[in-house]
């Protein structure tokens, strides 16, 4: 991996661009979040699709910086695409709490398991 960090901007048309050492695993996770990966003569374009709205187009620059931070890449996402503050996940999956993994009783009346 590089130093220099992968970069996610919004450039001054509204496109959502990709820049700096993306190797193949990145250019995948990438992928895997929405953006499309055009060749070019010197290199690869990597852009979200245009015309899907601000908050799908945040939404989804997030969760690839999410995702590429937590493969261990440096990530330097603009701010104006965060959709959460700065080191929290933007995930819209709930997290467990501790009760959600403590074994619950047997609803009543349902018959209980008989030993032998």
């Amino acid at each position: 991996m590089s130093d220099e960090p992968i970069r996610i901007t919004r450039g001054q048309g509204g496109e959502v661009d990709v820049d700096g050492p993306v190797d193949t695993f990145a250019a995948s996770v990438l992928t895997r979040a929405g953006f499309d990966t055009y060749p070019q003569l010197h290199g690869v374009w990597i852009r979200l699709p245009f015309d899907l709205g601000r908050a799908w187009e945040n939404e989804h620059a997030t969760w690839a910086a999410d995702m590429l931070t937590a493969a261990r890449y440096r990530v330097d996402l603009d701010p104006d695409l965060q959709t959460a503050p700065a080191g929290r996940s933007a995930s819209s999956t709930p997290l467990r709490t501790k009760t959600a993994m403590t074994v619950q009783p047997p609803p009543a009346g349902a018959p209980g398991r008989q030993r032998r």
